[in-house]
């Protein structure tokens, strides 16, 4: 594994770790220094990674700058009761071209996670998201995307990649490794009726903020068939997060954005989770940079809390529940474990696509079924399957 992308963390700040409390982040995480050799990351879980690249976000100038001050907060924060098995490995450079690095965040993404490592990527723009994803194309597996965004950032398959069109490029771009992406808490007057049209047509999961904000347990099915999250900070609202030059009147709020980072870490299936479009330089108060910092507290609380009962073989520890429907036959599954349902599409063994056809859902929508109305994630997932 080649790291001389890596910046390490600064020392100063590393002393500064060092003077928090007993039982503080500072004190329990191990953090890449210039005095000692690169970690060794063989009993570790969770990786954080900042990135130094906000070239291609777009109305946002200097994000990937100063990220120490995200740090500075997080390093203050006391462990919850759990373990922690933590590395900071500092910030990859900026590189001579932003194509040099998405390459090395690409790279370092794809090894930490073949080697079961999740990385919290703190950044930089949201343009990153793509190299995210196709640090999967090694692992041979199709994805699925979550983001948390005001927009979709969908643009032209013909604009160059920024901030504001990498999903076209995921959607477009070979190798083609999406099955599925979902957007939580988009604002319609940001999004042309053509975006969200063709969104649809493409069985992809929209969610309006107010309809997410209203009903926030339907985050929760969503991040559990998620592999790659990514929040994008313009989707908090200004009051909470004003620590970038996009920020808006309206967005979640701070304790809605920490519950739905600790959705994320309780997902089982979730291997990667960013952070992006962070501007220090709007930052009153380190406000923003408090708000990030509990966000990473919250997944890596879920990380710790994870269930561990996707099913991927169902065993007697799951309740089966056969609903007739119309002229199909819909068949839910109940965790006895943690309570929670999923339904399921029957696929041949040969089909590529055989682990997406377990969906993630609710009791609602069990309920849902009994009454003979079958679920909008069924229909929608059965169509991209057949």
């Amino acid at each position: 594994m080649n790291f001389e992308y890596l910046n390490p963390v600064d020392d100063a700040l590393v002393a500064y770790a060092k003077m928090q409390p007993n039982q503080t982040f500072g004190q329990c995480i191990e953090i890449y220094t210039t005095q000692h050799d690169f970690p060794d990351l063989s009993n570790k879980k969770i990786a954080i990674v900042g990135v130094e690249e906000g070239r291609a976000s777009v109305g946002n100038n200097e994000t990937g700058a100063d990220l120490d001050q995200i740090r500075k907060e997080l390093y203050k924060l006391y462990l919850g009761n759990w373990p922690v098995s933590l590395v900071d490995l500092g910030n990859i450079k900026q590189g001579n071209t932003i194509e040099d690095t998405y390459f090395a965040l690409g790279n370092l993404l794809s090894e930490l996670i073949k080697n079961k490592i999740i990385p919290i990527i703190i950044g930089g723009g949201q343009d990153l998201t793509y190299a995210n994803y196709r640090a999967y194309d090694t692992l041979e597996q199709t994805v699925n995307i979550v983001a948390v965004d005001n927009k979709f950032d969908l643009g032209s398959i013909d604009d160059e990649l920024t901030s504001q069109s990498f999903l076209s490029k995921v959607v477009m771009n070979q190798p083609n490794n999406l099955f599925n992406y979902s957007n939580i808490g988009y604002q319609t007057y940001y999004n042309s009726q053509e975006e969200i049209d063709l969104l649809d047509s493409l069985f992809f999961d929209t969610y309006r903020l107010g309809e997410v904000s209203n009903s926030l347990q339907l985050v929760e099915p969503l991040m559990r068939d998620a592999d790659i999250v990514s929040v994008d900070i313009s989707a908090i609202k200004n009051a909470d997060a004003p620590a970038n030059r996009n920020a808006t009147p309206n967005g979640f709020t701070g304790a809605e954005i920490c519950a739905i980072s600790r959705y994320a870490g309780i997902s089982d299936k979730v291997t990667s989770f960013g952070i992006y479009e962070y501007n220090a330089q709007f930052d009153s108060k380190t406000q923003t940079a408090q708000l990030i910092s509990q966000m990473i507290w919250y997944f890596i609380e879920g990380v710790n809390y994870r269930a561990k009962d996707y099913p991927f073989g169902l065993k007697d520890n799951y309740q089966k529940y056969i609903v007739p429907i119309e002229d199909q036959v819909l068949n839910f599954h109940k965790s006895n474990k943690s309570g929670r349902w999923w339904m399921e599409i029957n696929l041949n063994e040969n089909n590529k696509f055989k682990r997406h056809a377990l969906i993630p859902c609710t009791y609602q929508d069990y309920i849902s079924a009994t009454n003979q109305e079958i679920p909008d994630r069924w229909l929608k997932t059965l169509k991209k399957l057949v």
